[in-house]
């Protein structure tokens, strides 16, 4: 029951949940410049940016579930349990094992531009790290200043959408969970004129009803709906310049966690 969402001042901020059920043993993890990184299939990497981000640390090797890169890339990887789909290794293509992907990103992607030519030659691989530790289903957002993309490989194909809003939670895919957001064009953080009837005298008697109808469940697809109109419609959006890093930090912070309590009054 993850959620990711980006949010923008004058700064960037990057922020998810990681609502498991029991832990791994996650932890905070670096891996500093030029740390010497080895691929399956694609070899040594010497020379490379650093990151940080939450990992479980297996034999010694980082098994990232979010990470930013020094260069203030953003990726993080939630569950797409049911529709994930990965592939034997390809000829003519950068064959990544689906647990290598974050630090292949993290390690040489300055940008989302960047990311998103990467991108256009990999090829997920579907071996686990190690036989107790099967291939986990993801899909993923990345993010910067500039903008988010959202990876998603499935039985038809790895597909890369730009991502307008810069939200991600789980199930369904991407496409059908932005294509649902027309559901609720009519949501509004104004509070709403009487429509019902011009022979009722009815008053909005609170704060916030213009936004009555938006989901409060715990569902992925109620979750994406929530954190995207809360987030699209913070103070910041207006007045970015204005805000400082605390303040950003705490809303962000409300965002992610608002997908989990939902909307109070």
């Amino acid at each position: 029951m993850c959620t990711a969402a980006t949010y923008k001042t004058k700064d960037f901020y990057f922020g998810r949940t990681l609502d498991y059920e029991f832990s791994y043993g996650e932890t905070v993890t670096v891996t500093p410049r030029n740390f010497r990184l080895e691929f399956r299939h694609m070899g040594v990497m010497e020379r490379h940016f650093a990151f940080i981000g939450m990992a479980h640390v297996a034999d010694n090797y980082p098994l990232y579930y979010d990470a930013v890169n020094e260069k203030g890339l953003g990726i993080a990887g939630l569950n797409f349990v049911g529709n994930a789909h990965y592939r034997e290794c390809r000829e003519g293509k950068d064959n990544i094992a689906q647990w290598e992907l974050i630090p292949w990103i993290m390690a040489q992607c300055a940008s989302v531009s960047e990311a998103k030519a990467l991108l256009a030659r990999i090829n997920l691989t579907a071996e686990p790290f190690a036989p107790q530790l099967p291939t986990a289903q993801l899909h993923w957002i990345i993010s910067d200043k500039s903008g988010s993309i959202t990876l998603e490989s499935v039985s038809d194909g790895i597909f890369v959408y730009d991502n307008p809003v810069g939200v991600l939670t789980n199930n369904p895919p991407f496409p059908i969970q932005l294509f649902n957001l027309n559901n609720y064009r009519g949501l509004s953080v104004d509070n709403p004129e009487n429509r019902f009837s011009e022979q009722l005298e009815l008053n909005a008697y609170s704060r916030g009803m213009g936004a009555i109808g938006l989901p409060g469940d715990l569902s992925s697809a109620s979750r994406f709906v929530r954190v995207a109109f809360t987030k699209t419609n913070s103070l910041a959006a207006a007045a970015a310049v204005h805000v400082n890093a605390d303040y950003a930090v705490i809303i962000i912070g409300f965002i992610v966690i608002n997908a989990l309590i939902g909307v109070a009054a």
